[in-house]
């Protein structure tokens, strides 16, 4: 990693209020993602992934909260700057593929006109230079006949086609920091391997630090050189990948690898992690959230967490670690 992070994060949590209680979804979540650097957020179905993206770029539901943290960009906290001078980072600086493309897409603009709105707004690009650069953009992700496709509206194109437009809008300003939310998701083998190629490329040309959101453990060790595993809230293990991927420390982590399909494996050996995520509503959440489902929990769970750091920049946060 660069010896100057291009984003740090640090203590960062995040509260909803909803009409069942608050939810407590993010606990003093920290990493940094140096430049040129491709660090993977992994972890189940509610560990924490899209709402640390969301908390960053400053797009969290009216319902959420930022309670404590910062984001450093730059020099400056994200998490302090005014609405107007974040909307100027966003799509230019900073920039985000979602996970649900026709969402994030609008629904009454053709596409090339979207990607040409970007190019204008955060690149300078003249009217009809924007055009231009929008077709390009759309093959670049392998988008069939793209002069047509410009021409569409989202509700025109396949789900997998819409991914491919925000991907190109998300890569259009050549940002300094992409987040990534599950980018693949609908897309065959070989757009998926495409697209990924796309992105390490950019990375290593301009210096882009990438934060690839994803459940699919095997796309995080293939492209990232650093995978931080995430569960109920919490930053559980952060690691370089070969180290991640040869022994988890955390109980949690090596779970996962373990639940993880490989092509030599057989599926009915592939193990389960038993139990659920905590409810987030709890007021007496304990400092470990895994304890419960833990085999190796033990009266010192009940403990604040510590923070083991390897010389090689492994990190567990665990009493018991393997």
């Amino acid at each position: 990693m660069s010896a100057v992070p291009a984003l740090e994060v640090r203590d960062l949590s995040v509260e909803f209020r909803t009409r069942s209680g608050i939810v407590r979804a993010l606990d003093n979540v920290g990493f940094a993602v140096g430049k040129g650097e491709t660090a993977a957020l992994v972890g189940e179905s509610g560990s924490g992934k899209s709402v640390t993206a969301y908390a960053v770029m400053r797009i969290l539901d009216p319902a959420g909260k930022i309670t404590a943290g910062r984001a450093m960009f730059g020099g400056i906290d994200l998490l302090q700057q005014s609405e107007k001078d974040i909307a100027e980072l966003r799509g230019r600086d900073l920039s985000m593929i979602f996970q649900s493309p026709r969402t994030a897409l609008n629904p009454i603009r053709r596409v090339g006109a979207q990607l040409a709105d970007v190019l204008v707004r955060h690149a300078g690009a003249t009217s009809a230079g924007a055009r231009t650069q929008a077709i390009e953009m759309l093959k670049k992700v392998r988008i069939p006949d793209p002069e047509r496709r410009a021409m569409a509206y989202p509700f025109e194109l396949s789900g997998g086609m819409c991914q491919r437009v925000m991907i190109a809008l998300a890569l259009a300003c050549r940002p300094a920091v992409l987040i990534a939310d599950e980018p693949t998701t609908g897309l065959d083998v070989t757009t998926q391997a495409t697209i990924m190629d796309l992105i390490t490329e950019l990375a290593a040309e301009t210096g882009m630090a990438t934060i690839l959101i994803t459940h699919d453990l095997g796309l995080a060790a293939e492209y990232c050189q650093r995978i931080m595993v995430m569960h109920a809230g919490h930053v559980v293990e952060d690691a370089p990948t070969s180290a991640l991927m040869q022994r988890a420390l955390h109980p949690y982590s090596a779970k996962l690898i373990a639940a993880t399909p490989a092509a030599s494996a057989e599926l009915d050996r592939l193990a389960s992690i038993p139990g659920n995520l905590p409810d987030l509503r709890r007021a007496d959440l304990p400092p470990c959230r895994y304890c419960a489902r833990c085999e190796r929990r033990t009266d010192a769970c009940e403990q604040p967490l510590p923070r083991h750091v390897q010389p090689d920049g492994h990190a567990v946060a665990c009493w018991n670690p393997l």
